[in-house]
């Protein structure tokens, strides 16, 4: 299965399925940056760390603000599984600052960036 894509206005989501659905979810506010950037580098750290989720299909949603990014990552779970501990896992990740650091620098606006 694909990622797909969608940009709504100021909001920009990546998820296996649409609509998005967040059955796990876990939210954080990062600096102003590209979000298509952000939402990949969150994306890709919250698939390695919840791979092992069975029927887990994750989503990541960037919204825009002038203060910064405001960010929900999470998405559908499609079979019984411990969510309360998955949840804890995905905000502890989002909350993590060498992740942080990471994904900013990653999406940081550069001289000629055009995402």
């Amino acid at each position: 299965m694909t990622w797909l894509h969608k940009q709504h206005g100021d909001t920009y989501i990546m998820g296996k399925r649409f609509p998005v659905q967040f059955d796990l979810l876990a939210e954080t506010t990062l600096p102003v940056c590209r979000s298509k950037k952000l939402a990949l580098q969150i994306r890709q750290d919250m698939w390695r760390l919840l791979q092992n989720v069975r029927g887990f299909l994750p989503a990541v949603e960037v919204t825009s603000h002038e203060t910064g990014m405001y960010v929900r990552a999470g998405g559908q779970l499609t079979s019984l599984v411990h969510v309360r501990f998955a949840q804890l896992k995905l905000q502890d990740m989002l909350d993590d600052p060498i992740y942080r650091q990471r994904w900013i620098n990653y999406a940081a606006w550069n001289k000629g960036a055009l995402l």
